[in-house]
């Protein structure tokens, strides 16, 4: 049973090492408020090219809602973060069934192995005790090297886990804050050109009665 549990353990460090590399980076909100300062100011452009530049997923959602922003960006918002959100989860269900799997195979490997054991003992006798406990030491590491491999994969998939809870709460947050912006513009399109006129105006000159 311990090429099971080797493969396992395999599958589930490779999961890991790929998942940190995906969520490097997507506990940062800088750019995202940047992004909603400028749809607040109407710079479209700008911040579109902001998600560009950084990619991350809550900028992608936010990005969806701007292209989106004369239909129904919130739609639009909740479809990119829900594709968002099942990216990062993938691989997660392949390591809570590692956790899951790992203790149930070291006790198989260990049931086998006292089984292999006792039937030792059947044909020996008590003249051979060096072989009966042997094979219930090496029965005793399949146990061992499952419950390893199920520790050494919880830690991390309970990691990705609040990471993925984090982000889902971050794109509600500034989703919500988006389509805010968004309406703001929608109320008032010429609010910046507007004050911007009335500044460049010439003086009112008033003439003597």
């Amino acid at each position: 049973m311990m090429l099971p549990i080797l493969a396992c353990s395999v599958i589930g460090m490779t999961i890991v090492f790929e998942r940190l590399l995906q969520f490097r980076g997507t506990g940062k909100t800088q750019e995202a408020s940047q992004m909603v300062a400028l749809s607040e100011k109407g710079k479209f452009t700008d911040a579109l090219a902001l998600a560009d530049q950084h990619a991350q997923p809550l900028l992608r959602v936010l990005a969806a809602g701007i292209m989106n922003r004369e239909e129904l960006p919130d739609k639009a918002m909740e479809a990119a973060g829900l594709a968002e959100l099942a990216r990062l989860k993938r691989g997660l269900s392949v390591l809570d069934t590692i956790i899951t799997l790992g203790p149930l195979l070291g006790l198989l490997g260990t049931i086998v192995g006292m089984i292999d054991s006792f039937g030792i003992m059947a044909e020996s006798g008590l003249g051979q005790p060096h072989a009966v406990t042997g094979g219930i030491a090496e029965a005793l590491i399949c146990t061992a090297a499952g419950i390893f491999v199920a520790v050494t994969t919880l830690i991390p998939y309970n990691y990705f886990h609040a990471k993925v809870e984090q982000m889902t709460e971050r794109i509600e947050q500034y989703a919500t804050q988006l389509e805010s912006a968004l309406a703001a513009q929608v109320r008032h399109p010429h609010h910046q050109s507007t004050y911007a006129s009335v500044e460049h105006q010439a003086p009112i000159q008033h003439q003597a009665p």
